[in-house]
């Protein structure tokens, strides 16, 4: 009878524990559900992969970061839409900047990268890539060879190029993107510091060339138009940050997009940001709210916008660790549940809880990149 009673309690602690280490082991082998990619930017260009789980947390990939066979440039670098998806989701496709190539890449079941191709962007300075089924865009960013060249992407991962669009020395595009419908194709031009900036407009033929709109190149609302997105739900909304006006003074155009792909400030257009540098957005897959990345603060803004594209400015959100970050690019997951952005300064991914309108930072965010460099462009899936 005397031994019992120590018996059980030795009994419930070592229960105690084991639900413990339980509990911990459950919180640190989270389901992967998918994976976070971003664009190396390393002089030896490679990709960086993640195991994506279901918490939100990263853990790097076995075998990560993987060759991307061209060259970066080393240094932070401003663009959107350095690495995006395929259309049928088997290849990833990056921006060589300094040898002026676009590499394709084959996602292996495990989430582990494959080189297939390694293709001229018919440009200098690849910066920015577009998809829309098997119709690629690249913006050219650099002098002498300033652009936006057409490609198709075969079943096999392989680019063949179509069409070239030129630009101006000095236009400095900062992204290409597609609509939902594909139907229309933007480009942002971020031109000298000081201006003028422009936004190029297409509609986009079945045979995937372009037609410049009517009174395209169309002249920003701001200086340093930058990142782009069309609401996802609405293909003639497009929405684009202004990021060089200024200290506190970045602003969000919105606009109307006609078949042809005129460009019309929405009533109200350009909405006030209230912090500086707002270089990239991302819109809710539901079309319902906009985040605005502000690399100079940093901060991430947030905005509901109604149902005629006008924006309503909800707050913005602070980073966990906001030290020499240069948040860049920003991409929600599928099911919309987390937002992350590839920090270019240091090297890392943050990682947000998304709940309608509002953020929150994870508190193990934000998740070192494997192999550095200077990353951009960012790919969730």
């Amino acid at each position: 009878m005397h031994r019992s009673r120590p018996l059980t309690a030795i009994a419930a602690a070592i229960a105690l524990l084991l639900a413990v280490s339980a509990g911990a082991a459950s919180a640190t082998t989270s389901a992967v559900v998918g994976h976070v990619y971003v664009n190396n930017n390393t002089v030896a260009n490679a990709i960086s992969g993640f195991d994506r789980h279901a918490d939100g947390s990263l853990t790097p990939i076995a075998g990560t970061p993987f060759a991307a066979g061209g060259a970066g440039r080393g240094t932070p670098t401003g663009s959107a839409g350095a690495l995006q998806l395929s259309a049928d989701g088997r290849y990833l496709l990056a921006v060589d900047a300094a040898s002026n190539e676009i590499s394709v890449l084959r996602i292996r079941p495990d989430g582990s990268l494959r080189l297939v191709d390694l293709a001229s962007s018919r440009g200098t300075t690849p910066l920015s890539i577009a998809v829309h089924g098997e119709l690629v865009y690249v913006a050219n960013a650099g002098t002498g060879g300033s652009n936006y060249t057409g490609f198709t992407l075969n079943a096999g991962g392989q680019l063949s190029p179509r069409s070239t669009f030129a630009l101006p020395d000095g236009a400095n595009p900062g992204q290409v993107l597609f609509s939902p419908n594909g139907r229309h194709l933007v480009g942002t031009r971020v031109g000298p510091d000081a201006g003028p900036s422009f936004i190029d407009s297409f509609a986009v033929r079945s045979s995937g060339r372009l037609t410049a709109a009517p009174g395209s190149p169309f002249a920003a609302q701001g200086v340093g138009p930058f990142g782009s997105e069309f609401r996802p739900t609405n293909s003639s909304q497009l929405f684009v940050s202004n990021a060089h006006n200024g200290a506190g003074n970045g602003t969000v155009s919105a606009y109307d997009v006609a078949a042809d792909g005129t460009l019309t400030p929405v009533a109200g257009s350009p909405f006030a940001d209230n912090q500086t540098a707002p270089c990239w957005v991302e819109i809710s897959h539901d079309g319902a709210y906009l985040f605005a990345i502000n690399t100079g603060v940093p901060s991430i803004s947030r905005y509901s916008i109604a149902a005629g594209g006008a924006l309503t400015l909800l707050g913005s959100t602070p980073f966990n660790s906001p030290s020499g970050l240069r948040p860049f690019d920003a991409r929600l997951d599928p099911s919309g549940h987390w937002l992350y952005v590839v920090d270019a300064g240091s090297a890392k991914v943050s990682a947000f809880a998304v709940d309608g309108g509002s953020l929150t930072e994870l508190s193990s965010s934000p998740f070192s990149i494997p192999g550095g460099g200077a990353p951009f462009g960012i790919v969730v899936n």
